[in-house]
């Protein structure tokens, strides 16, 4: 015996109402904006003082926190593993995951973790729980990143995000756009200023960026190369109060300029010097930074020269050489480096790769020999290339890719392993 038609037909369209609500809510639990935070559910390790030597292999590239983390960036995901001398990557200490956005940089200063997202979202962590300490709006990131796996581009060359500290000790994010750059408080998020770093155009014309945010200097200054009204300056703000203190030219620099900043640390953050050049240009002028104009510095006009604790330093003819910035006086020669290239550079130490795959780590000051030792894990052997590197704490990162290097190559074809980062103590 069944159900009459008129009631056969009604229980036929609530179960069809109940089924598109039940893919309703599921659609809508999958792709509604969301974040995911899963905080650490152990005590905070301690900081570690490893032997010299290879650590281990990573998949992806680590970012080192506080001397006690690693720190890495997927698509949508930031997380970190611990101990920080840990040979291979452990399950997550915490992650935080956000959703639909992507990823886009990572930055760290202390135990403070900041993200930034595809949509221009900050969100900052506290390193020693996971925890979410702050959300703050920014400027989305201009145009497209090609990121590998290893994700080494968002937290060893994070783009258009900056962390500087002022003399008092006091902490500023700097966040670039297309149109304008915005400045919040490392410890709250709390907006601090904001700047247009594009120009007014006539109507049916583009509007088209012209200060390009270059780095930060050890002095708390946001260094812009601004090329707004006329022939391009750098110009020094203030991180913490957006007032601009100085507005420089390089004697005898054409009308567009390009400017690097060297001696930094990761992220081209805490910078010490710059390097001034014509787009294009191989030949530059270097430049120490400090509380007024910047002084004349020939040590650092080479490309490749590297600002460390005050000491110039470049590899020439298979000999590493540290000289005075200003005078080009050499203070030290290390040589017996066989094809060497220096790879990365921290506070206290200047760490060169020979032909071999040898990894040589001097003193700045010195040129003393702190360790030298092969970077090879495992059965995996020395016969690949450097690509991307990184340098902090005392620990030294690199990206090991398959010879010849194929730049248009597939992860698979560029990567040396599936675990392609080795991961060092120096």
């Amino acid at each position: 015996m069944g159900f009459p038609k008129g009631r056969r037909r009604i229980a036929v369209a609530v179960a069809a109402l109940l089924a598109t609500a039940a893919v309703a809510a599921t659609v809508y639990r999958v792709l509604a904006p969301a974040e995911v935070s899963t905080p650490a559910r152990a005590g905070y390790p301690p900081a570690v003082t490893p032997s010299p030597g290879v650590v281990g292999r990573l998949p992806v590239a680590p970012l080192v926190v506080d001397g006690r983390l690693r720190v890495y960036a997927a698509h949508r995901q930031v997380y970190a593993d611990r101990p920080v001398d840990g040979r291979h990557r452990t399950t997550p200490y915490w992650s935080y995951r956000r959703w639909p956005a992507a990823l886009d940089g990572v930055v760290a200063s202390g135990t403070t973790v900041v993200t930034r997202w595809s949509d221009g979202r900050l969100v900052a962590l506290d390193a020693r729980t996971g925890q979410v300490a702050w959300r703050a709006d920014g400027p989305a990131p201009v145009g497209d990143r090609a990121v590998r796996r290893t994700g080494a581009a968002m937290v060893w060359d994070p783009r258009g995000v900056f962390v500087a500290r002022a003399p008092d000790g006091r902490q500023t994010v700097v966040v670039a756009g297309a149109a304008h750059v915005r400045a919040v408080d490392l410890a709250d998020g709390r907006e601090l200023w904001r700047s247009h770093t594009t120009v007014t155009v006539p109507p049916g014309e583009d509007a088209t960026g012209c200060r390009d945010v270059a780095g930060t200097s050890a002095s708390g200054h946001l260094i812009t190369v601004d090329s707004c009204a006329g022939p391009a300056v750098v110009e020094f703000r203030d991180a913490v109060t957006g007032a601009v203190g100085l507005r420089w030219r390089p004697p005898g620099a054409g009308d567009e300029l390009v400017a690097t900043p060297v001696g930094c640390g990761t992220g081209r953050t805490g910078c010490t010097g710059l390097r001034t050049a014509a787009p294009g240009d191989d030949t530059g002028r270097g430049w120490l930074l400090g509380a007024g104009e910047p002084v004349a510095a020939p040590a650092l006009d080479r490309p490749d020269a590297e600002l460390v604790g005050g000491t110039a330093v470049t590899v020439v003819d298979g000999a590493a050489v540290g000289r005075a910035p200003r005078t080009g006086a050499e203070l030290w020669r290390r040589s017996g480096l066989s094809q060497a290239r220096l790879v990365a550079v921290q506070a206290d130490r200047v760490h060169l790769l020979t032909g071999t795959n040898d990894l040589v780590t001097l003193d700045p000051a010195t040129g003393a020999q702190r360790s030298w030792f092969a970077l090879n894990a495992g059965s995996d052997g020395i016969g690949w290339a450097p690509g991307a590197a990184y340098a902090a704490d005392g620990f030294v990162a690199v990206e090991r890719l398959r010879k010849p290097v194929d730049p248009t190559g597939d992860d698979q074809r560029y990567y040396l392993t599936s675990e392609p980062v080795i991961f060092a103590a120096t």
